[in-house]
């Protein structure tokens, strides 16, 4: 009998990401966005973003503070930081 890759066990790195997805890519998703999208509306760097969702690098404090006033809220945070660049 042979073992598919998919019958493989997960690695924890793996299933913690299954389980909870990073921050970041949470409230990219709450935002109903794409990574350009979501980079361009909240004023993070495209790169950035990437890094954080694919857990190349972390959010420091600010930036998870951010990112969770996003994930709650995504059109009150998106109108704030619209008007606070308009100014």
């Amino acid at each position: 009998m042979t073992t598919e890759p998919e019958d493989l066990p997960l690695s924890p790195a793996t299933l913690a990401d299954l389980r909870h997805p990073p921050l970041a890519r949470r409230a990219r998703l709450r935002a109903g966005l794409g990574q350009q999208a979501f980079a361009e509306t909240y004023g993070i760097p495209l790169g950035t973003l990437r890094d954080w969702e694919q857990g190349r690098s972390a959010p420091d404090t600010a930036a998870a503070s951010y990112l969770r006033a996003i994930a709650n809220d995504p059109p009150a945070v998106a109108a704030a930081y619209a008007k606070a660049t308009a100014a």
